[in-house]
């Protein structure tokens, strides 16, 4: 065989491959939410710097969502078109540093519960971060109030095993009702993990389980099965799809697809739907720039 026919096999071989090659990537990169729609923008000043959004469950299509650090101890229940429904105080308590917000399982089975965390810490200086428990209030349209004052809740207190540090992502984990926080400004990020049944009003020691190739991630989400997992940073947003019985640790070791985000002047909110049906995200109000709640759907 000549030198010639040997390169011309070799170069329609490479051809071929890289035929295949593509045709696999366009496969696993396929997207699996449509884009970002835009459903009202923020003008909301009450929740100016938002940096927890959650669908709620005893609420349908309602949304609850959070200021961050050094604004007042207040939750808002919006809709989708970003009107306050109702606000929530929780009583004796400071907004040292309010991260995240989750709607979740709690002891009742029979009741949803809310989870406010406020694990932020921008100067790594605070030895413990803590998590308000209460059950998920339920408005009452016929007796709206200008705000309501929880007064019953529990104080989840716990410290990482690696020193005091920024976290801003919360998630729990409807299969075991753990309590997942991940790290912010690291690279490769960390992953910790508070496992159910956890002391009230006690110190824990959250556990080290994970660390993942990602760096910035500033909030996080379960869908309701607890078979998918949103995470995001200020520029990308990354998903988890558990299609073969894995545990959470197996899950987040694979590597997540990437789903195409409208870049936010600082979005630090995710949530899926109480459906599953999509995801929102919300940034906070930024001078000179728009602000949007934005859902992205399944297809």
């Amino acid at each position: 065989m000549t030198i010639r026919m040997i390169y011309i096999r070799f170069l329609f071989a490479s051809l071929v491959l890289v035929s295949c090659s593509t045709n696999q990537t366009s496969k696993v990169d396929e997207p699996e939410f449509h884009r970002g729609k835009k459903l009202a923008e923020h003008k909301l000043k009450a929740l100016k710097e938002v940096s927890g959004l959650a669908s709620s469950i005893n609420n349908p299509g309602l949304l609850w969502a959070h200021n961050d650090s050094g604004n007042d101890a207040d939750i808002f229940l919006i809709d989708q078109n970003l009107s306050v429904k109702q606000r929530y105080v929780l009583a004796g308590v400071e907004n040292r540093d309010w991260e995240d917000i989750v709607v979740g399982p709690g002891p009742d089975s029979a009741r949803n519960y809310l989870f406010v965390a406020e694990i932020g810490d921008n100067e790594a200086v605070f030895p413990y971060k803590y998590i308000y428990r209460f059950e998920e209030p339920a408005i009452n349209t016929a007796q709206q109030q200008e705000a309501i004052t929880i007064t019953e809740f529990e104080t989840i207190i716990f410290a990482l095993p690696d020193g005091r540090k920024d976290t801003e992502a919360l998630l729990v984990d409807p299969k075991t009702r753990n309590l997942i926080v991940v790290s912010k400004r690291e690279e490769p990020v960390n992953v910790y993990q508070i496992e159910y049944p956890y002391p009230i009003n006690d110190t824990i020691t959250a556990k080290q389980v994970a660390t993942l190739p990602l760096t910035q991630i500033v909030a996080g989400s379960f869908s309701s099965d607890g078979n998918e997992i949103l995470m995001k940073n200020y520029n990308h947003i990354y998903y988890w799809k558990n299609s073969s019985n894995m545990s959470l640790l197996e899950l987040l070791k694979e590597q997540p697809k990437e789903i195409p985000y409208s870049i936010e002047p600082q979005g630090e909110s995710i949530t899926w739907a109480y459906d599953d049906s999509g995801f929102f995200t919300i940034s906070e109000i930024n001078k000179g720039k728009k602000s949007f709640l934005y859902f992205y759907k399944r297809k």
